[in-house]
């Protein structure tokens, strides 16, 4: 199983299925907010719950057997369900109030139109999986630019969602300005992937989103605890916990596609040499 773990393709899927089983947790204390007003409300928490279930039997099966990976036509049904799943929920989250008066305060004070994005880009990585040759080097370059525009939905969702408050706090600017510099190095890192040392800088970045997402992780934790309502309430009203995660989830999965653009790249000057 060790020497399993050292193949990118079943990485990324441990990052897909560790993700919607995530997402279902996180989903479920997003909706509690409004107690799951509307039955739509259930549709992304089944959904990531299924998706969790369907993939995890291939994904076991791939670790333990001596044969290699197959992916299974379950993964294409769930990688498009999540994309209409993530494009719908953009749209419900809007509500058309944005579309009917596009002000500003109808885009800020909107639900999170943002997040129901990350499982249309779980959605095109489990596809991304499935159709393009496992660690290759176009492989690499579409998990990089996955990881890219997730980075760019971070930077919206951190400025819209601090703007909420004026960013009252001086350090609620720490994320925008974090993941507008994880959005620069990786758009470089698409036109510059032979560069070993720039490669090395880029791992620098993801590795600044790390500490990024892990110290606003304890910052909210910390608000929310000492929240003047039970820690309950404190949870579904105050600063969203989960969020600043996404720093070292996305950062991790570019982190993925540059290592298998580097170890090409070293394996490519290898047979030069020979």
């Amino acid at each position: 199983m060790m020497k399993k773990l050292r193949e990118a393709h079943l990485l990324l899927e441990i990052f897909l299925v560790s993700n919607f089983a995530f997402l279902s947790v996180d989903i479920y204390i997003a909706h509690s907010i409004n107690r799951f007003r509307h039955w739509a409300e259930w549709i992304p928490f089944w959904f990531s719950l299924a998706a969790t279930v369907a993939l995890v039997p291939n994904l076991v099966r791939s670790l333990v057997s001596a044969s290699e990976w197959r992916p299974s036509r379950t993964g294409v049904v769930v990688g498009a369900t999540a994309i209409t799943v993530g494009v719908l929920g953009m749209f419900w989250h809007l509500e058309s109030h944005f579309f009917a008066e596009q002000t500003l305060h109808n885009l800020v004070y909107a639900a999170p139109f943002i997040a129901p994005l990350s499982y249309a880009g779980l959605g095109f990585l489990l596809l991304l999986n499935r159709m393009i040759k496992p660690g290759s080097a176009d492989w690499g370059r579409w998990v990089i630019l996955l990881a890219l525009g997730g980075f760019i939905g971070n930077f919206a969702l951190s400025t819209l969602d601090h703007a909420q408050n004026g960013f009252f706090v001086t350090t609620e600017w720490i994320p925008v300005i974090s993941s507008a510099m994880a959005i620069g190095a990786l758009v470089v890192a698409l036109y510059r992937l032979g560069d070993s040392y720039y490669m090395r800088f880029v791992m620098v970045v993801l590795g600044l989103q790390i500490i990024v997402g892990l110290v606003g992780f304890a910052l909210h934790f910390a608000a929310n605890v000492g929240g003047p309502s039970g820690w309950w309430e404190n949870f579904l009203y105050g600063a969203p916990i989960f969020t600043p995660l996404l720093f070292p989830n996305l950062a991790v999965l570019a982190a993925l596609g540059v290592w298998v653009l580097a170890r090409g790249e070293e394996t490519a000057r290898a047979e030069r040499v020979i």
